[in-house]
């Protein structure tokens, strides 16, 4: 049996220019789930940012800009938009669903393919099937498209992105039940898989400059630091 190795046990064992017994797993020791979902092989352009959403008591996973996540387990997957949008799509018979989240409606494939609208919805839908999903069960919820920043207007990136993904849908015939899109709030989108509730909350109109940059850099992490507080809860 190997007893638990003291300090000054282990000096007097490199003195005699010996190497000391690694150390053995503790018996019944359990790995966390979201440890678990971190060491599981992820595909290009799969979400993988894992972590335990205290508020909700879920393993959750935070979709980056130019990511998407596909599940049939229970757990949160989470995003926070400006003129991006996210879509998430479920599936009540497969009981499995997921979300993505694009920059814009379309672009060079080479330069991020999941940033843009057509590639975004495609990988989406491909990972439903994949996961049992039909195509005549599907039903999307859609969020984002702010205009966040006053440099946008003459771009319209918000529009543009809301008017591409309700096309896209309508002409996959994949009906819309619930949207929260364009104004000027950024929101952070909560989205249950499984049972295909979504939770979204509008975000402070603060420092919008620096939200926009942001996202267009992909750094969710710093755009939900840059848009905390003065957030109303919607549904």
């Amino acid at each position: 049996m190997n007893l638990p190795q003291t300090s000054s046990a282990l000096a007097a064992l490199r003195a005699r220019g010996e190497t000391p017994a690694p150390a053995r797993p503790v018996a019944g020791a359990r790995v966390s789930r979201v440890e678990q979902l971190k060491a599981q092989p992820r595909n290009p352009g799969e979400a993988s940012f894992f972590y335990a959403d205290h508020h909700f008591q879920y393993d959750a996973v935070k979709v980056l800009p130019g990511e998407y996540f596909v599940s049939n387990e229970e757990l949160v997957i989470m995003t926070v938009l400006g003129s991006c949008i996210a879509a998430c799509i479920w599936d009540g018979r497969a009981r499995a669903g997921g979300m993505n989240h694009f920059m814009l409606p379309d672009g060079d494939s080479a330069d991020g393919f999941g940033r843009y609208g057509s590639y975004a919805m495609e990988l989406l839908i491909n990972e439903m099937l994949k996961k049992g999903a039909r195509r005549e069960s599907m039903q999307a919820k859609v969020f984002g498209g702010a205009q966040v920043m006053a440099g946008f207007t003459t771009m319209n990136v918000g529009e543009r992105n809301t008017k591409f993904v309700l096309d896209y849908l309508a002409t996959e015939r994949i009906p819309v039940v619930s949207q929260d899109v364009l104004d000027i709030h950024p929101r952070k989108v909560c989205f249950f898989p499984v049972s295909g509730k979504a939770l979204v909350k509008r975000l402070a109109h603060s420092h919008p400059e620096t939200l926009a940059v942001e996202e267009r850099k992909g750094n969710a992490a710093t755009v939900a630091k840059t848009t905390s507080g003065g957030s109303i809860d919607l549904f």
